[in-house]
């Protein structure tokens, strides 16, 4: 009996190894590149814009942010927010874009345009982390 409670030991033992295992390949997944989260010169053109017709306080940036939904599982989110501890800070063409690091997974590297065309308008996003977006170009997932 007392070989059953070794087996069953290293058994036990082997499956808490592949669970450590799986959880720092999955950590190793979830590591940051460092790539900012960018606005083309135009989508800050756009933001400035819109705080002055708005006659917003300067004291407000602009925030980038995920929540679930959408057609393919998480949907973009963009406002005017002040900044708290838990915010990455990015600056582009005069605009200060803030992240929670919570989201900075989700968002790490992506640009944010403002095309003005007949065919687009409004605020488009380029995200080297999505595998797949959504036809309206508003949602995507990981």
């Amino acid at each position: 009996m007392n070989t059953q409670e070794d087996n069953l030991d290293d058994i036990i033992a082997s499956l808490i190894d592949v669970d450590e295992t799986e959880t720092s390949q999955e950590e190793e997944k979830r590591e940051l590149t460092g790539e900012p989260v960018t606005l083309t010169e135009r989508a800050a053109k756009q933001v400035k814009e819109i705080k002055a017709q708005e006659g917003l306080d300067e004291s407000l940036y602009l925030r980038v942010a995920v929540e679930g939904g959408g057609c393919s599982g998480l949907s973009y989110k963009l406002g005017l927010d002040h900044r708290t501890e838990d915010d990455v800070v990015f600056e582009n063409f005069g605009v200060e874009i803030i992240v929670s690091s919570d989201h900075l997974l989700y968002l790490e590297g992506i640009e944010i345009d403002y095309p003005d065309g007949l065919d687009a308008r409004g605020f488009t996003f380029e995200n080297p982390n999505a595998v797949e977006n959504c036809g309206c170009g508003t949602s995507f997932s990981i």
